[in-house]
């Protein structure tokens, strides 16, 4: 086993170990990495040959987390990892962004690479680790390779950059970027910002590319150990120079006049179509020669000249003329559209066209309840602002089913949501979901969900903070020339053809999300700064389009959405508002027709109230605050009868809270029962609380006190009570005496004690539960002997 360890250390200090050869030793290249204890698995293996007739690079990337890493089940009910999270998938999508560019471009064999966390405590971050695994398998492997590449996430922690930083310091970062580098480039860029300066965005990459250095030199060094730096050899394309050349010669022309006449999509597309078709028709009619098979490979090769034609034509239009395909200068926005309110129903809803691409976006408000619980293998989460994208086949006019969500939908979706995301209150109370339609595409359908959502959530009336919006930039630059071109707003074929797609989002006072896949090499900062700051003029240009629709968030909700209000309680009300089993907190909802949630945080009670109309929402207001309230001495409740007793009733002023309202305190006259008074069970009286009982916390109530005392009426004196000091003196006791056995005295049956049985209770005994202390246990058999203890609590109440 010839095992071989390598260690890179990052700037503050920590290292990153790549072991090799010890396991997964039959893929093509195996690596383990570990940061701390956290370690991940990254293989690679390729095909040997090509599929017939792939004109592609077929990579797959597969990143995927092991709940056993975290010493976790999975949750549901197979307890089992099951398909890709969206965090995976957007983990894998960078790995892939990164390496995809730097395999040889005639080499289309299948590539697949898989990383695996195989362990992590909760400390670092494992997604800023795979693009480094896995570029150490390819350097592990003999598959044709340009150079070795690796990932950090870069965030800048109280003004300071860090490289790798932990989860915990990450709750203090304003910048969280994940950078994707050879040695000299810079090829991806991801990630979110709190509105900060193009200036500082540079700096962040910077920084990341300084620590990238020597992560790639680490890995060509241990391909030169492990012999690996000499790649296998493979059967690249076939190609027909001789066809090359007459399609160049025949075909560039007519394209490039296409290019100059600035038509839109479609007819570009067909123009294009026709060219291509035309020469194959008078290539066949000069080869008849040819087998049908024959001629359906050399289809197949034309197609690809002419791609390669189509390509270098629009550069130089551009390069050579400043004119793009649609006829606009490189620093041109598209024309722009946009309109609020455009459907009924949409708790808020917008359109947002710029030239071909157009976004219907849709807001919808929710309760708590609607949060999106996240259960990743590093612990669970909630999400109460969601973003989703959808890109329908037709939005581009192909004719084809559309299936479910994959993983460009997520991608783009994600980048959307991070450009927005900073902007919802932090205690707004609403769980929100925004939904992007793509109607039409053509050029950065992303962008357009970033500005179709600011306006949908406006008309929503959610009180964001500030509008975003977005701009995707593009780059023309062609390898050995100074020339370039930095195009603002680009087209679908800009970015297939061109070298750069740089998507940047940003308030009117800075960036808060970013994306940037660089195709191609020698990219300069000083390229990006000025990218970056056109992008700024084009990004101003689009907000103030979207501000001539709405300026401001609608002051009021729209009639549909549901009124939501909240509330925090002290902790220690939480359990009487939920009630045993839930009990009270249901029968409120039931009540009121009122949604109710309740959590507790910061050592409160935060309660949320949902309901559709204002009534249901004030009823269960009114009732928790009469749970929560504590009684005050003087106060009139409004109370309901709960029982009657000989020497009075118990008036329940505030729920669970019930007081004694003697028999006296019932009117000015003398009563006998307290039917006398018309009073009954359940009935609501008024009562005000006189007093409380500092030690049992009784409360004493009055319903006479809010009667008018009849004129003429003289209150009958209490007869006084003995002092129980004066009592004279005591004599001399005799002397004390033992018991003998003769002076105990047989108990009786029927012998009482404060009218209790003095016996062990069993299970006939019951529990009464009264108030204000007055509870009792009966046996069933002896309910009636027990009717007696009505007097004690008589004199109890006295």
């Amino acid at each position: 086993m010839n095992v071989i360890t390598k260690t890179v250390q990052l700037p503050d200090g920590r290292t990153i170990s790549i072991e090799t050869g010890k396991v997964a030793k039959q893929a093509d290249g195996a690596a383990v990495l570990r940061m701390g204890n956290t370690v991940l698995l990254a293989t690679v293996c390729a095909a040997k040959d090509a599929v017939p007739g792939t004109d592609f690079m077929p990579l797959q990337v597969d990143y995927r987390e092991q709940y056993s890493a975290a010493g976790r089940f999975p949750g549901g009910f197979t307890k089992r990892e099951g398909k890709s999270s969206d965090n995976e998938i957007l983990t894998s999508r960078m790995v892939d962004r990164v390496l995809r560019p730097l395999f040889p471009s005639n080499y289309h064999a299948e590539v697949y690479v898989q990383v695996m966390l195989l362990s992590a405590d909760g400390v670092d971050q494992p997604d800023a680790l795979a693009g480094f695994a896995a570029s150490a398998a390819m350097a592990c492997s003999d598959i044709p390779f340009d150079f070795p590449i690796s990932e950090v996430r870069v965030a800048r922690v109280n003004g300071e950059f860090v490289i790798n930083p932990t989860f915990q310091q990450m709750a203090d970062a304003d910048m969280d970027l994940m950078v994707g580098a050879t040695t000299d480039n810079i090829m991806m860029v991801e990630g979110e910002m709190k509105e900060v300066s193009e200036q500082d965005l540079i700096d962040a990459l910077k920084v990341a590319a300084d620590a990238i250095k020597p992560m790639c030199q680490l890995q060509t060094e241990l391909s030169k150990e492990l012999g690996t730096d000499v790649k296998r050899e493979y059967d690249g394309e076939i190609n027909d120079e001789e066809l090359r050349e007459q399609i160049k010669k025949e075909l560039y022309t007519p394209v490039y006049d296409v290019n100059k006449q600035a038509l839109e999509k479609h007819a570009r597309m067909d123009a294009f179509d026709k060219i291509i078709a035309d020469f194959l028709e008078a290539y066949d009619a000069a080869h008849t020669d040819l087998s049908a098979d024959d001629l359906e490979e050399k289809h197949a090769e034309a197609h690809r000249y002419y791609d390669d034609v189509m390509r270098d034509a629009m550069r130089r239009c551009i390069l050579d003329e400043g004119m793009r395909l649609d006829g606009r200068k490189t620093t041109d926005i598209r024309p722009i559209w946009c309109e609020v309110d455009a459907l009924p129903m949409p708790h808020g809803s917008a359109i947002f066209q710029r030239g071909e691409t157009m976004s219907l976006s849709t807001c919808t408000l929710g309760t708590k309840l609607d949060e999106k619980m996240v259960d990743d293998v590093l612990g669970k989460s909630y999400m109460r602002f969601l973003l989703h994208y959808n890109f329908p086949p037709f939005s581009t006019g192909e004719a084809k089913a559309q299936r479910g969500v994959g993983r460009r939908e997520i991608g783009h979706g994600h980048l959307a949501w991070r450009g927005l995301k900073g902007q919802i209150p932090e205690n707004y109370p609403y769980t929100v979901r925004l939904v992007s339609q793509i109607l039409e595409s053509n050029g950065s359908s992303s962008m357009a969900s970033v500005c179709a959502g600011t306006l949908a959530l406006m008309d929503a009336g959610v009180p964001i903070k500030k509008p975003v919006s977005g701009i995707a930039m593009g780059l023309i630059k062609n390898p050995g020339e100074d020339k370039y071109a930095i195009l603002s707003d680009i087209l679908g074929d800009e970015d297939h053809l061109g070298d750069m797609d740089f998507k940047t989002t940003g308030t009117k006072d800075g960036l808060t999300a970013t994306q940037m896949d660089i195709k191609c090499d020698g990219l300069s900062f000083e390229i990006l700064e000025q990218a970056l700051m056109q992008a700024k003029a084009g990004r101003e240009h689009i907000l103030g389009k979207m501000l001539e629709t709405m300026s401001e968030p609608r002051a009021e909700l729209k009639p549909q959405v549901p009124r939501i209000e909240t509330l925090d309680i002290p902790k220690e009300f939480i359990g009487a508002i939920i009630g045993p089993g839930g009990k009270i907190i249901q029968q409120m909802q039931e009540e009121t027709g009122a949604t109710i949630t309740i959590d507790e945080a910061d050592g409160k009670g935060h309660i949320q109230i949902s309901a559709p109309n204002k009534d249901s929402i004030e009823a269960a207001m009114n009732k928790i605050k009469s749970i929560v309230a504590v009684p005050e001495i003087g106060e009139v409740y409004e109370g309901t009868v709960r029982s009657i007793m000989p020497y009075g009733c118990f008036v329940e002023i505030l729920p669970g809270k019930d007081g004694l309202l003697h028999i006296s305190e019932i009117d000015w006259k003398r009563l006998e029962t307290v039917e006398e008074a018309g009073i009954h069970e359940g009935d609501k009286i008024k009562v005000k609380l006189m007093e409380i009982d500092p030690k049992t916390g009784k409360y004493k109530i009055s319903r006479r006190a809010l009667l008018e005392k009849p004129e003429g009426y003289v209150e009958r004196e209490r007869r006084p009570r003995p002092d129980r000091n004066d009592r004279g003196e005591r004599g001399e006791r005799g002397e004390y005496r033992p018991r003998r056995e003769g002076d105990f005295r047989p108990r009786r049956d029927d012998d009482r004690r404060d009218n209790y049985n003095r016996r062990p209770r069993n299970d006939d005994d019951r529990y009464e539960g009264g108030n204000n202390g007055n509870r009792r246990f009966e046996h069933k058999d002896n309910a009636e002997e027990n009717n007696g203890s009505n007097e004690n609590n008589e004199n109890n109440a006295e």
